[in-house]
């Protein structure tokens, strides 16, 4: 008998920590590396949030709080869904959790039996097939190629769904291409799931306010309110607000799934850090006017991103809509030899040759599910993203 359980080989380690432990390997051993894998603003915490932190460990708030969040921050979380999505919660129907993968997790975990379904569009971020497959469910991977913008059509959603599905995974703007669903693109599909009573909507909207140009941001319960009473909606305080360590997420909700949610986490965590909690409070009924600053700078940093990449031989790098990665296509790559002789039969050979020879790490387009790419994280500053684009342009003009 497997002292293992079965289920763990199901799924495989994260392709994106793997590749940003090995970078930190590297650079620890003297290398000069360079490393555009992780999904990390690079810039501090605000200084207000930081504060409130601080505040709440001197005022004791050191203890165990209600499993699924504090009162205070759940109505802070209502008053934010109200202030940027015109959506009414109450606090019941308000979860938080240690992190948005967390959030995913409960909610995977509260709803899906042997057999279930669930749509995940592709390229998708790493975590979502593993999930899915953790829990007991079925992914159901859909291509949705650059062709399409990276963005699932309302033909490719309809075939996909089956009397198995229950819930499509819809992530905008999208980790790891950038891409965004604007209003006429995602009311193609909420038709397409208003005939499909059975499928809920878990929708990642932690990208949100890093938006860029004319594109303007709509969540699906937003778009369509008819399907309030089966969407999760999920954000959190990592990327907008530079928090990613601080590990909090939340999501709104039916009540019975947020309940059903709370119960995973009983089970499992419990209450997600009690000054992170104090923290998010102080982000979300803060000052937010800052956030526009750091969507300026995101979007110069895009730009710059956008124009070397299309620059270098093989590769065509569309513009994304918002969130702070590039998924450049290198189909004019493969089949090639580097200039050191490795041959780049795979986007994963592009990505080892290129940290080998280089020393930039990025990742691979197969661990998105489509490839051949790869991704580029341009939450670094101007002149570090120069320099590693200019390695990359040297690597494939040595391509032969």
């Amino acid at each position: 008998m497997s002292f293992l359980s079965q289920r763990l080989s199901r799924v495989k380690p994260s392709p994106t920590m793997a590749i940003t432990a090995r970078a930190a390997e590297l650079k620890a051993a003297g290398k000069d590396i360079i490393s555009l894998s992780a999904g990390e603003p690079d810039f501090d915490t605000p200084a207000h949030i930081r504060a409130a932190a601080k505040a709440a460990i001197d005022a004791g708030h050191t203890r165990y709080t209600t499993v699924d969040g504090t009162p205070a921050l759940k109505a802070a979380i209502c008053r934010k869904f109200r202030r940027d999505n015109a959506l009414e919660y109450t606090p019941a129907q308000v979860s938080v959790s240690s992190g948005g993968k967390q959030v995913l997790w409960n909610a995977l975990m509260a709803t899906l039996n042997p057999g279930d379904e669930v749509i995940i569009p592709a390229p998708y971020w790493v975590s979502y097939p593993d999930m899915v497959l953790m829990a007991g469910g079925t992914p159901v991977v859909v291509p949705a190629g650059p062709e399409t913008g990276y963005r699932m059509t309302a033909q490719a959603l309809e075939a996909a769904i089956t009397p198995r599905t229950k819930w499509l995974i819809f992530n905008s703007p999208s980790n790891p291409t950038g891409a965004g669903y604007d209003a006429a693109a995602l009311r193609a599909l909420t038709d397409v799931l208003l005939h499909h009573p059975q499928v809920w909507v878990m929708s990642d909207d932690m990208y949100e306010h890093l938006v860029f140009d004319d594109f303007r941001f709509v969540t699906p319960a937003q778009m369509e309110p008819r399907l309030m009473d089966r969407t999760l909606t999920v954000n959190g305080v990592s990327k907008a607000y530079a928090m990613t360590g601080w590990r909090i997420g939340y999501a709104a909700g039916p009540e019975r799934l947020i309940r059903a949610m709370g119960k995973v986490q009983s089970q499992s965590t419990s209450n997600p850090c009690s000054v992170s909690q104090m923290a998010a409070l102080a982000a979300l009924d803060g000052p937010q006017e800052y956030l526009e600053d750091n969507k300026a700078l995101f979007q110069r940093r895009r730009d710059l991103v956008v124009s070397a990449l299309n620059g270098c031989a093989g590769v065509h790098c569309p513009v994304p809509e918002g969130a702070f990665y590039v998924y450049p296509d290198i189909s004019g790559c493969i089949g090639k030899r580097s200039a050191k002789g490795t041959r780049i039969g795979t986007d994963e050979d592009f990505a080892t040759a290129l940290l080998d020879e280089t020393g930039v790490a990025v990742v691979f387009g197969a661990a998105f599910g489509l490839s051949p790419a790869f991704r580029v994280s341009y939450a670094s500053a101007d002149d570090t993203l120069r320099d590693a684009c200019g390695r990359i342009a040297r690597f494939c003009a040595g391509l032969r």
